[in-house]
């Protein structure tokens, strides 16, 4: 009964830990413990950290622990690869040995023994195409080609030169300080990839991710159904219902079912808990870069769009703040309107910051309809014929 005890309360950490993490700063949560949570593992452990090293090793150690830390979050490193090719290979590792004895099973053919490490090594050479790819490198002997490719809107890009590459700035472009270079329509830098993610590889990047969603389904089905074989097979439900006088319906067998199964294969439970959180992490993730692609937007634009209408609501806030100063009362005491608090849940679905200063219209130039767009970006524009002759032009 331990093990069980112990398997649920896993499970409810590792959501409550992968829910704080992602979802902490979301305004449903703002004030709650989730939000404290999401602090803690984001800034507090860290700085408790830094404060115990310093007081038992000193400045020395203090120093030491922030080359670490600068080596591994501002510099290229291969750190998340390793831990990426230790995750995949521990996972398969534990599913061959928990699991593989029961293939050929009831609902699972012997087939799947193969299957299996082909769609593991299909995963690790996008990993490594995503990894080692020239994500859109913006060099001088290019530039020009890039400038063409991507006009500015005059609204987050305007014209400009890189301070620290010294050649003009094309629109989509940043230079990133890790892998210290421009990168065209750069979307982010990946730890995991060590690498950025930009014009060339953004369609590396959206497989990787579409794969191992798909890799995570395919281990929960596969444990699951192995799972199932062994109920079939042991003749579970007639010895509850014929022997024990069980019910013989979904919700009185279920408890007992469940009971054994985390008595006698609790391995393979907690591999099919482990793959069913990775896969709904690799949905939103591809969903949410799915999202970015069909409307032609990258991840470092979201930002930059937000900063823009952030000041452009703080600007129209201001003005509405201004038009409401003369209004005072006939003893010179101002009269402010009521504020209604709003409900956090109000809040979480509310679309602006303010409603009552007007709609901020967001103008991308760059979406022009859905098939473009995902030409876009699994035919970039650097890797068209007419992208290379536009070379011979301007030379």
């Amino acid at each position: 009964m331990a093990v069980q005890w112990l398997l649920v309360c896993h499970g409810l950490g590792t959501l409550l830990v992968v829910v704080s993490f992602l979802c902490g700063q979301w305004p449903i949560f703002r004030g709650t413990f989730i939000e404290r949570i999401h602090y803690f593992i984001t800034f507090g452990a860290y700085d408790y950290l830094l404060r115990c090293i310093g007081f038992v090793c000193g400045s020395r150690g203090t120093d030491a622990a922030l080359s670490v830390e600068y080596f591994c979050c501002y510099r290229p490193n291969p750190t998340l690869q390793i831990m990426y090719m230790a995750i995949i290979g521990g996972t398969y590792y534990f599913v061959v040995k928990s699991s593989f004895s029961y293939i050929p099973s009831y609902y699972l053919g012997e087939i799947h023994r193969y299957t299996s490490i082909l769609a593991v090594c299909v995963g690790v050479i996008l990993f490594l195409l995503t990894s080692f790819s020239d994500p859109g490198t913006v060099k001088a002997e290019n530039v020009s080609k890039y400038l063409s490719a991507y006009p500015y809107d005059k609204v987050i890009y305007s014209e400009k030169e890189c301070s620290t590459c010294h050649i003009p700035k094309p629109a989509r472009s940043k230079h990133c300080s890790i892998c210290d270079r421009c990168v065209a329509r750069f979307d982010h830098h990946c730890g995991w990839m060590n690498n950025c993610i930009g014009e060339r590889n953004t369609r590396y990047f959206m497989a990787f991710l579409l794969w191992h969603f798909l890799l995570c389904v395919y281990g929960t089905v596969a444990v699951g159904l192995i799972l199932a074989g062994r109920v079939k097979e042991l003749k579970l439900i007639y010895i509850l219902t014929v022997y024990y006088g069980v019910e013989n319906s979904f919700l009185g067998l279920a408890p007992y079912v469940v009971q054994w199964l985390l008595g006698s294969y609790n391995t393979q439970i907690l591999l099919l808990v482990f793959l069913v959180i990775v896969s709904l992490l690799m949905a939103g993730f591809f969903g949410y870069h799915a999202k970015l692609c069909l409307t032609n937007t990258t991840t470092n634009e979201t930002f930059k769009w937000q900063d823009y209408m952030n000041l452009k609501i703080s600007l129209n806030e201001a003005k509405a703040t201004a038009a409401l100063k003369p209004s005072v009362g006939v003893n010179g005491v101002s009269h402010p309107e009521k504020i209604l608090k709003e409900s956090r849940w109000k809040s979480f679905f509310r679309r602006t910051p303010s409603d009552e200063v007007g709609v901020i219209v967001k103008n991308n130039i760059y979406d022009k309809g859905l098939v473009h767009n995902l030409c876009e970006v699994i035919f970039p524009f650097s890797t068209r014929p007419s992208f290379c002759h536009s070379k011979s032009k301007s030379g």
